[in-house]
């Protein structure tokens, strides 16, 4: 059941499993200052939505712990796919190269990353997360997927790993033109 105000729509069940596709969205005149999303809205917007969810509540985990969401998205990606050159980085997180040096310089400063010279060629820098970025960083992952269980609580472990693949089919292989970071 969706209730927009005082309007009341119902929301038949797309499968047997109504108790996990029954949502109740209560939203009052006075606190939607405009449209809301609702069942039938463009998919784009309700990714967006969520997207938008998400970054505020793992956002709020990094600040907890002194870091920006982006630097810890930087810190996550050092962890996951250690030697990449700081153009690969770039280029995986689809951030620009004067962003990222930014994003690099103050993590640097801070000895939670290191830079160091690529083998064979001394034009390359690797960065690389230190200890302490590392614990920090493990620190934060530990929050945000607290925060990320608060939000799917509800939704079975199928329907959680059926939307992480739907979510990887839709970012496919393509490469981003911008940054959501």
């Amino acid at each position: 059941m969706i209730t927009f105000g005082t309007e009341v729509a119902a929301t038949p069940a797309p499968d047997s499993a109504s108790s996990f596709w029954e949502i109740a969205l209560t939203v009052s005149d006075a606190e939607a200052p405009g449209p809301r999303p609702s069942l039938d809205s463009e998919l784009t917007w309700l990714l967006h939505r969520a997207a938008q969810h998400m970054h505020n509540a793992t956002g709020e985990q990094a600040e907890r712990h002194g870091l920006t969401l982006r630097e810890y998205i930087v810190l996550s990606a050092l962890d996951k796919t250690p030697g990449l050159t700081q153009g690969e980085l770039g280029k995986s997180l689809s951030l620009d190269k004067t962003t990222l040096m930014s994003q690099l310089d103050r993590l640097e400063r801070r000895s939670l990353v290191v830079r160091r010279n690529a083998p064979g060629d001394r034009r390359l820098r690797i960065p690389e997360i230190t200890e302490n970025g590392e614990a920090l960083r493990a620190t934060v992952a530990e929050a945000s997927a607290a925060v990320e269980a608060s939000v799917l609580d509800g939704f079975s472990q199928e329907h959680i790993a059926s939307l992480r693949q739907m979510l990887f089919a839709i970012i496919g292989d393509s490469e981003d033109r911008g940054s959501c970071l």
